[in-house]
């Protein structure tokens, strides 16, 4: 099937339908950190104009589980704030909050009709999240792995860059497709493909480095933050897990201080061999005080065009009404096809 990758009333209209599509939604829950951003963000911005961009920040997926109302309306602006920060451009991508565009939920009720729960049942984050209290937490929680295969679907995705910890959701969202477009026989969905960078910076947290960098871990230490202060990241930096042999080089053994030194690489752009040498016959202290102000440097000119942002709230509400005006006639379509093979209406 031949799928128009983009409306035809939009700008550069004709140059943007020869390019893939790719779809990225993240929770406004929690701080996005220097992890989020080397590992995913950054590329964003790198190759945004290779890509018809649609990004979408999820807020009805933060409601699964219980959030402060006003705290969830104040995150999704501060999310969308730190997107333009990092550079995301409105004119390479369309950035809307999930909720802005109704046709999530519609098609997520369709295809929970279409969704067997034992494909549910596998889904191992449900468990994770739920913990012991499986019959305590709300239904939304169980079937949101299907309103992201939805947020997914509604705009003939091509590829959804993702870590590798979320490659069963999009396997998940190849099955329902391939499931509903052979019960109808019509190609009504497009069947997208995780996008998993095999060179993306792997960021563990700095107290436990065997373990991803997350914003949902309790410790803030963990973590830097994109809005951290300097003096917290100086902090945090000089309280991270290294070990006592004092000699900085890359050692797949000593996942602390490798887990520093890969940070600083992604910071620098420099070499294993580059960076050994540099701090060769130096010690932690030295090499701790560099990768500070390696990372202030990198994150002062995202804060202050942040602030900027926050500053002017009507401005960045209005970028994200334009962009939900760009997505939901994609959005729209895809539904209309879909209830009419269904038969609904």
């Amino acid at each position: 099937m031949t799928v128009d990758t983009h409306e035809a009333t939009a700008p550069g209209a004709e140059k943007m339908a020869t390019k893939k599509r790719t779809f990225s939604g993240v929770q406004p829950t929690g701080n996005i950190h220097l992890g989020n951003y080397l590992g995913a963000i950054r590329n964003w911005v790198e190759t945004q104009d290779q890509y018809d961009n649609i990004f979408c920040i999820v807020d009805l997926h933060a409601i699964t589980v219980p959030i402060d109302p006003v705290e969830l309306h104040a995150n999704t602006r501060k999310l969308a704030a730190l997107y333009l920060a990092c550079g995301l451009d409105p004119k390479h991508c369309r950035l809307f909050v999930q909720s802005h565009v109704h046709e999530h939920a519609e098609l997520s009720w369709i295809l929970n009709c279409f969704t067997p729960m034992g494909w549910l049942n596998r889904m191992t984050q449900f468990k994770s999240k739920a913990g012991s209290n499986l019959d305590s937490v709300g239904t939304g929680l169980y079937c949101y792995p299907v309103l992201m295969a939805c947020d997914i679907l509604l705009y003939h995705t091509n590829y959804v860059p993702v870590g590798d910890d979320q490659r069963q959701h999009v396997e998940l969202t190849r099955d329902i497709a391939i499931r509903f477009n052979n019960r109808y026989k019509q190609q009504i969905f497009t069947i997208p493909e995780a996008q998993i960078r095999s060179v993306a910076a792997r960021i563990m947290s700095l107290t436990e480095p065997t373990k991803k960098m997350s914003k949902s871990d309790p410790d803030e230490g963990s973590r830097i933050s994109l809005l951290d202060t300097p003096k917290a990241i100086k902090k945090k930096i000089g309280r991270a897990t290294t070990d006592s042999l004092r000699l900085v080089a890359f050692d797949p053994e000593r996942p602390g201080i490798t887990n520093l030194l890969s940070i600083y690489q992604a910071l620098t752009g420099r070499s294993r061999e580059e960076i050994e040498a540099e701090f060769e016959g130096k010690g932690y202290g030295e090499f701790k005080a560099a990768l500070t102000d390696c990372i202030v440097a990198t994150l002062e000119p995202i804060q202050q065009r942040y602030h900027e942002y926050m500053n002017d709230l009507p401005m960045l509400e209005s970028i994200l009404k334009e962009g939900a005006d760009r997505a939901r006639p994609l959005a729209a379509e895809t539904v209309r096809r879909v209830k009419e093979v269904v038969g609904l209406g």
